[in-house]
């Protein structure tokens, strides 16, 4: 059983920082393409950074030079950290993994709140 569970949200002000992180469980971790997508009330579900299973990343323009994924295959986690954030950013943020050859893919964890507001 595949999960992905995501940790770190919360309520910051501008110009403040989270680090979300997503665990990872029932995968060969190492393999996969992992990625962190958001969705704002009202929006559809966007990419914000993925990071391949060789390491090369990828940032949707309206965070780059802010945000920072990361994996760890040790211990099976990929991290976001998250700086200068703006109320825009505010959305649940998905954990995502995908792989070209399992047809089950991608998987998707439950979500978490990230709130930017004074």
């Amino acid at each position: 059983q595949v999960q992905l569970v995501e940790s770190g949200g919360g309520l910051v002000q501008p110009g403040g920082s989270l680090r979300l992180s997503c665990a990872a469980s029932g995968i060969i971790f190492s393999i996969y393409d992992m990625g962190w997508y958001r969705q704002a009330p009202g929006k559809q579900r966007e990419l914000v950074a993925t990071i391949t299973r060789g390491g090369s990343t990828n940032y949707a323009d309206s965070v780059k030079g802010r945000f920072t994924i990361s994996r760890d295959n040790a211990k099976n986690t990929v991290n976001l950290q998250m700086n200068n954030l703006k109320p825009e950013d505010t959305a649940v943020y998905y954990c995502n993994a995908d792989h070209r050859r399992d047809p089950l893919t991608p998987y998707w964890g439950q979500g978490t709140q990230v709130t930017v507001s004074s």
